[in-house]
């Protein structure tokens, strides 16, 4: 009962505000969709306990039947296991913290019902997501948290840049989601169910099979998971889907913390470990994700070195972080990524809203090159920005070094080409992860300021409706990682896990990753350290430096401040011809020929009906001449006729 109130209640209270917030006003809204988080989080945690600490026994909470076709039978149920259990105590207790939070940083905007009523429907679909008991249900909430990441990142609608973010990355998740969707066909098609239980149960007499197409012939479930992936890279922004999660930052800061910690970007890296089982027989699609994840990690991470607005830095540094989830999940270490994925929910929430808390105190000015000065103004902003940022870097005791770590060695111990390729650079990515976040807290924080006076007059600490949660967040983004890690990734993974992430019998990553040399679990935390005193040189003890490179390696520069010019490859390669080929269709298609043949035949219609009218004028002498010459056409056909 607890499990399924945690999962409904951001239902309703989405709805509540949602149908009545105009009537009952925006406090009244805020305060019933917070009571209904509030709900949530306090039954999703118990939940969570329950199934971890007390002993209850993991199965599915059936609500009802949804589909009942000749004989495809679908139940709508939620699944009760460690990950789902998981996933909802740390979405519901996030979420819960980030409304707290919207009450000071929506303060003065104009339609905070319908904002509060958005912010818990993206809580529910997530939810929905998590607990999906087969696939259906699942691509149900995967398309719910799209449609809500759609609603709150153009909240703003005024603002045109706004509106293409949230078409964007309404369109980008589409593409993702094709895949989703025929990974799934094609799942069915092959054992001929979508309920988890049957498939994981049926998949293992599928291994040996193959798909022909163009005259090859490819392994069936290594198909399945690639596309299964695609869809993953679409929802959690991964090389080559990810255009769409810097623009994502149009929205409110909230909806970034939402989307970047606790929803939406998670998604892809819990299909993967919930496919577990699957994925276990797919070598090739794992190490597709592998590569694809270690890419996307350094890929992001040299971006974030060179941005400049506070929000999109962070941006970069969630797509980086997303990579080493997928580094971990190519391996083979499905915890050790639900692992990063759970500690990194905490440690980027409390950077996105202290982003938010610097935001609020610099008069909504984004960019750093304008703040400087400002710690001594802020100072519980100031602390959890660097409690975040010592956690990002993975700086011992903290819950990153815990996570990331894991992965790192997880990733040497799995060996091979994708292993080798994703340590280097994962480990090449902390150096760049570090080097960033101080570059952050250096130019945010520390030195002369560089803000206008009107606006440093006005520097002023958050009210406590914002610094509460987070001083809350990071007490998680401290403890986590040493309160779970045995139990996540420890000796007692397997009594932990109870079969909801599955390795096969080949698969002993995890026990591998505990007989590694030494210098491979001290070489991230090194390279982190120099990343820390890399920005401590160039931007404290030696300023000019940065500006210097930035002009003697130009071209490098622009091409990573641009982000390695991908908007502007899209819109050469997709979108400039597709405005062209809608343009043709449009203007030839539409107007020329569907509008134009109607409209022509009318045309001729009332043109010829025009001219037959101007016979009648009146003029007997015309009549008669007229039908002389009707007389005349008729003799003269009966005569060609003979």
């Amino acid at each position: 009962m607890i499990y399924a109130i945690a999962v409904f209640a951001p239902l309703v209270g989405s709805l509540i505000a949602g149908l009545f917030g105009k009537a009952i006003g925006d406090r009244a809204a805020q305060a019933v969709t917070i009571t209904c988080m509030v709900l949530a989080a306090i039954c999703g945690v118990s939940a969570f306990a329950q199934l971890v600490y007390g002993g209850a026994e993991t199965g599915s909470v059936l609500l009802g039947t949804w589909i009942d076709v000749d004989r495809f039978h679908l139940s709508w149920a939620l699944r009760y296991d460690t990950l789902s259990a998981m996933m909802v105590a740390m979405v519901t207790t996030i979420a819960t913290l980030i409304h707290i939070y919207s009450v000071g940083y929506m303060s003065h905007d104009s339609s905070i019902w319908r904002f509060f009523s958005y912010l818990s429907l993206f809580s529910f679909a997530m939810l929905m997501l998590v607990t999906a008991d087969n696939l259906i249900q699942l691509f149900f909430g995967w398309e719910g948290v799209g449609l809500a990441s759609y609603l709150l990142i153009g909240f703003w609608y005024d603002r045109a840049s706004a509106c293409n973010a949230a078409m964007k990355a309404f369109i980008v998740n589409r593409i993702g989601d094709l895949g989703f969707a025929l990974g799934i066909a094609l799942l069915f098609w092959t054992v001929g169910s979508v309920e988890f239980t049957d498939i994981f149960a049926a998949v293992g007499e599928h291994q040996g099979e193959v798909y022909g197409l163009f005259g090859a012939s490819f392994p069936v479930l290594d198909v399945i998971g690639v596309l299964l992936f695609i869809g993953a890279m679409g929802k959690s922004a991964q090389l080559g889907l990810h255009v769409w999660l810097p623009d994502a930052m149009e929205g409110p800061t909230p909806v970034s913390a939402l989307i970047h910690a606790a929803t939406m970007v998670t998604a892809g890296v819990f299909l993967m470990a919930r496919m577990s089982p699957l994925l276990e027989l797919a070598p090739s699609a794992l190490a597709f994700v592998g590569f694809m994840g270690a890419s996307t990690a350094i890929f992001a991470a040299t971006i974030g070195c060179v941005q400049n607005d506070i929000k999109r830095i962070i941006a970069y540094s969630t797509c980086s972080q997303l990579g080493y989830m997928f580094i971990a999940a190519g391996a083979g270490a499905y915890q050790a990524s639900v692992f990063h994925l759970f500690t990194h929910a905490f440690f980027k929430a409390l950077l996105f809203l202290g982003a938010g808390s610097v935001i609020h105190a610099m008069s909504d000015e984004q960019d750093i090159r304008r703040m400087g000065g400002i710690w001594k103004k802020i100072p519980i902003t100031y602390t959890i920005f660097w409690i975040g940022s010592l956690a990002l870097a993975g700086v011992f005791p903290f819950a990153g070094y815990y996570s990331k770590d894991a992965i790192l060695e997880a990733t040497f111990a799995s060996g091979g080409f994708v292993g080798i390729y994703g340590y280097v650079c994962g480990i090449s990515a902390a150096f760049l992860t570090a080097f960033y976040s101080w570059r952050l807290i250096i130019l945010t924080f520390h030195g002369k300021p560089r803000a206008d006076h009107h606006t440093m007059e006005h520097v002023h600490e958050s009210p406590l409706v914002m610094t509460g949660p987070l001083m809350l967040l990071a007490v998680g983004a401290v403890c986590t990682g040493f309160v779970f890690h045995e139990q996540f990734i420890g000796e007692g993974w397997h009594m932990f896990w109870r079969a909801s992430i599955v390795n096969g019998p080949a698969n002993h990553v995890l026990q591998e990753m505990e007989d590694l040399p030494q210098i491979v679990s001290l070489l991230p935390s090194i390279v982190g350290i120099l990343g820390i005193a890399t920005a401590y040189v160039l931007y404290v003890l030696k300023p000019d430096i940065p500006g210097a490179l930035a002009a003697r390696f130009g071209g490098l520069y622009r091409f990573l401040l641009n982000k390695w010019y991908f908007d502007e490859l899209y819109a050469f390669l997709f979108v400039g011809p597709y405005r062209v080929l809608a343009r043709e269709l449009w203007q030839v298609g539409d107007v020329t020929i569907i509008d134009g043949i109607p409209n022509g035949l009318a045309s001729m219609t009332t043109d010829g009906s025009a001219r037959v009218a101007r016979i009648q004028n009146g003029s007997l002498a015309f009549y008669a001449f007229s039908m002389l010459i009707g007389l005349v056409v008729l003799a003269a056909l009966f005569l060609l006729v003979r």
